[in-house]
């Protein structure tokens, strides 16, 4: 006869009661570094395409409150000579003076216009004379660059030298070549001197200024000023509405070639690493607007420079963001020669 089957018991140990000691170590949570959203704002706002519509509204708007102002003014001087002459004529006077200033802005625009022009109208003629081969165009392009730069005093060794060297050169763009090498080197110096300073304001206000808007007008204004010095430093003066144009410019150049986006390895580079990961999402905003600064800057060059880039390289943001960004991070990285950057 045999036994009943039983149910097998198979002894467990006991569960024991974790403690604090023996729970998993928490996972350090890397905060978000951020978009960027003040440089993304800027240049939003800057490369936003306009309409003929708003345009045409704005030019008869100015056109309509200019007209009464006029009328206005010519009433109240008339009013005036008719009451008290010599009040009239104190008015009709302070009048005049305004008008002639306004006449110097509009000419000093003007002017501003035709520099930056003239830098455009360089930079074309040395790609053609680039392209084709022609040795005369280059040497039209070398003597209007000579002249450009004729009162400046940090291309003068590099004038005097492509004036003793470029009677030896037999090729168009060994010449266009020479030119770059000894009159760009100190002006690309300056310029990435400005981008560079540029970088370190847009990041550390951000950082530190806790106010919504504030770093939009921090990056703003910093960016106008930026392009505005690059500009200057390359030859052609903007004025108030000549600068506005220029970022205009920038901004749409910038977008148009897709250099608006910052990668995560251009944040590590700069960064170093997992350092982002110890630091506040506010201070990632920071690195992330600076290195979009920098962006604009290297676009800001590629607009007003008056020769492109051949014989020198091109300046690279993470050189351009890790030299601004210095004091921020203790040394900089890529503290190359500047030749290399």
């Amino acid at each position: 006869m045999t036994k009943p089957k039983k149910p097998v018991l198979i002894e467990m140990d006991a569960p024991v009661a974790e403690g604090p000691d023996r729970a998993a170590p928490v996972p350090d949570v890397i905060p978000a570094p951020g978009e960027g959203r003040a440089m993304q704002a800027v240049i939003g706002l800057g490369a936003r395409p306009r309409s003929r519509l708003g345009r045409f509204f704005w030019a008869t708007a100015t056109a309509l409150i200019g007209f009464i102002i006029s009328v206005a003014a010519w009433r109240f001087v008339e009013g005036l000579l008719a009451a008290n002459p010599v009040l009239g004529w104190t008015a009709a006077v302070l009048v005049g003076l305004f008008v002639f200033a306004t006449l110097l802005i509009a000419l000093r625009e003007w002017a501003s216009y035709a520099r930056l022009a003239r830098l455009d109208r360089v930079h074309a003629a040395a790609v053609r004379a680039a392209g084709s081969g022609d040795m005369t165009a280059a040497g039209r392009v070398v003597d209007n660059l000579a002249a450009l730069y004729a009162g400046r005093d940090e291309t003068a060794w590099g004038r005097s030298r492509l004036a003793e060297r470029r009677g030896d050169v037999f090729d168009a763009d060994a010449l266009l070549e020479l030119a770059e090498t000894e009159l760009m080197i100190p002006l690309d110096r300056a310029a990435r001197a400005e981008i560079e300073g540029a970088a370190r304001q847009v990041a550390t206000v951000t950082a530190i200024v806790p106010l919504a808007l504030a770093d939009v007008a921090a990056a703003l204004i910093a960016n106008l000023r930026m392009i505005r010095r690059i500009a200057e430093i390359y030859g052609g003066r903007a004025g108030a509405f000549g600068s506005w144009r220029l970022l205009r410019t920038v901004l749409t150049h910038l977008v148009a070639t897709g250099a608006v986006a910052v990668g995560d390895d251009l944040i590590q580079s700069v960064a170093g690493g997992g350092l982002l990961s110890k630091l506040s999402r506010r201070f990632g905003e920071g690195v992330i607007n600076g290195a979009l600064t920098a962006r604009v800057g290297v676009a800001a060059i590629e607009v007003c420079r008056p020769l492109p880039f051949t014989a020198l390289p091109k300046p690279r943001v993470t050189n351009l963001v890790s030299r601004g960004l210095a004091g921020l991070f203790g040394a900089a990285k890529g503290d190359d020669a500047e030749g290399k950057s």
